[in-house]
């Protein structure tokens, strides 16, 4: 716990002596039951008040055990809630479920293979409240998974959510570690759930346009599993590629005039090795790290790209 974040759940009120907000926790989840169960049990453990908090776990039409163990779950914990959302495969219609099955006056979102502290939750509010924020990014760092010696791994570990970056040159939080109160929502709006990716960058958007401050938390920290593949890594910019063509396709006024065509050549020319060495510790690598690094930044790149043509080709073969 940071030295400003000082609380005491047993008598229910903030270091302003006023009482805590009340908390709705929401948490997508698909086909992961490893993580939904790592997830709620740091969830559960939380310090903040039992009876000023929820956690809303929202399944989104899962095929394997997920749905039971999160009702386990549900069982077992009276501040805890199963949700099902199976009309629309997204973590956005999701999330929106989980919006709307909540009492709390603030939402903290959380993906399903997250881990937090115990004293998350209310450091979180603390920092929210002290920063008389309304709409807040936590700081995420990856945690290394058993298999260190993966490249991708320490490519991912090196450079993977940057979300100081996130906030304040691109003027979002992503949903996996985002604070936001309810009457944010009730103005701008929930997210958008036709989107695969980028529901993030476009709710953030309507925040920022709406005239209110982004704010960062860099002391309330998340963690998030490395990824340890390179399919794992270059799957997700495939997922990012797409959301980047919805985004210019369902919110033209918005987006038509900054975000790359589909067609535009970009993604699928080579890295510019400035770019690289933005890395952390770029100059402590071996030549075949940077080497490797190299390679899976291209490989982000073509992907990326690979995904605005996959969209573009899936919407145009649509019927109308």
């Amino acid at each position: 716990m940071t030295a400003d974040s000082t609380h005491d759940s047993k008598r229910g009120e903030t270091p302003h002596g006023d009482e805590w907000p009340t908390v709705s926790v929401i948490v997508p989840v698909y086909n992961d039951p490893s993580g939904i169960r790592d997830t709620l049990d740091s969830l559960t453990a939380q310090t903040y008040p039992d009876d000023a908090h929820e956690i809303l776990v929202v399944d989104n039409d899962s095929t394997d055990e997920t749905p039971a163990i999160a009702r386990a779950y549900a069982d077992e914990h009276d501040h805890v809630t199963f949700l099902v959302e199976s009309d629309v495969q997204s973590s956005y219609a999701a999330r929106n479920t989980g919006i709307a099955h909540a009492r709390g006056d603030v939402f903290a979102f959380v993906d399903a293979d997250m881990l937090v502290d115990a004293e998350w939750l209310a450091d979180a509010i603390t920092a929210f409240e002290r920063a008389d924020a309304e709409y807040m990014g936590c700081n995420v760092e990856v945690i290394p998974s058993d298999d260190r010696d993966s490249l991708a791994e320490r490519f991912n570990l090196r450079t993977a959510f940057p979300i100081e970056h996130f906030i304040q040159t691109l003027e979002f939080a992503p949903t996996c570690c985002l604070i936001v109160s309810r009457s944010v929502v009730d103005d701008v709006g929930a997210f958008d759930s036709r989107l695969v990716s980028g529901g993030d960058r476009e709710f953030g958007h309507r925040v920022r346009d709406s005239g209110r401050e982004l704010h960062f938390a860099p002391a309330v920290t998340m963690y998030h599993p490395a990824r340890s593949t390179a399919d794992a890594i270059v799957q997700k910019s495939r997922r990012i590629g797409r959301g980047l063509y919805q985004l210019r396709t369902l919110h033209p006024t918005q987006y038509d005039s900054w975000l790359p065509l589909a067609l535009n050549p970009m993604p699928f020319l080579p890295p510019r090795l400035e770019q690289l060495r933005t890395i952390d510790d770029w100059e402590t690598l071996s030549r075949r790290e940077k080497v490797g690094f190299y390679l899976l930044s291209y490989a982000q790149s073509v992907s990326n790209g690979v995904g605005r043509l996959e969209e573009m080709l899936r919407r145009r073969l649509q019927p109308h």
